[in-house]
């Protein structure tokens, strides 16, 4: 039995307790916090009693202060009495406002708690119905069935028929463009024709005067130079 069970077992027992207890004349916490609140409408009545009163006597106060002076004092204790008791039921109201707010604040624990013990009594009634071996076995055929599933899916979507090596079609593909270029060199008339006769050739002695002639010219710049 879980805690919150027992917790509500023993409510259960103290509730029975409870009921002998006020049929022998103990309020509950309802008519407790009902008693309490026809009270404060009592006190708060009271308090608008009084406060009319303290303006009544304050006028009587006003009224005679030149005229009666007896009067008038007469009046200032009766306002005077009245406010003692104004502030005095200003405490009585805080002190049951205290007491209601408390008395409510359990109830709601009680009744929180209360359908707290009913849920968790029915997750227990829902659990007891569970077996976990099954439960791992029906996962199993999920995943199971999943597996089988994803195969199908691959196998749909994969190509249909004949399958090509690719780096074959492409060794083809770059023959037939090779072709294709000889067939269009041949077209424009094929690759220019080399000479078959031999350039002229250069006279050794001739280089040598072209060199001469240059190293002369080099000197003479020299000269020149130093001349200036």
């Amino acid at each position: 039995m879980s805690k919150i069970a027992k917790l509500f077992k023993g409510s259960s027992g103290s509730s029975s307790s409870s009921k002998h207890h006020r049929s022998r004349g103990g309020p509950s916490a309802q008519e407790a916090i009902h008693k309490l609140r026809e009270t404060e409408e009592m006190l708060t009545k009271k308090q608008d009693y009084l406060e009319k009163k303290i303006e009544q006597e304050l006028m009587i106060a006003k009224k005679n202060g030149t005229k009666n002076k007896r009067a008038a004092l007469q009046a200032l204790k009766r306002k005077k009495r009245l406010e003692q008791q104004l502030t005095q039921i200003d405490g009585t109201l805080s002190t049951i406002e205290f007491q209601r707010e408390a008395l409510e604040n359990s109830h709601t624990n009680t009744e929180v708690l209360k359908n707290m013990g009913f849920a968790a009594n029915a997750m227990k009634k829902v659990h007891d119905n569970m077996d976990i071996g099954k439960i791992d076995d029906l996962m199993e055929d999920i995943t199971e069935q999943q597996d089988v599933a994803r195969e199908i899916s691959e196998a749909i979507s994969g190509p249909f028929g004949e399958t090509f090596d690719e780096d074959e079609l492409m060794a083809e593909l770059a023959e037939l463009e090779q072709e294709d270029l000889e067939d269009n060199m041949k077209s424009m008339g094929g690759l220019p024709s080399v000479p078959s006769s031999k350039l002229p050739s250069v006279k050794p002695g001739h280089r040598a005067t072209t060199k001469k002639r240059v190293e002369e010219e080099d000197d003479m710049r020299m000269l020149e130079s130093w001349a200036i």
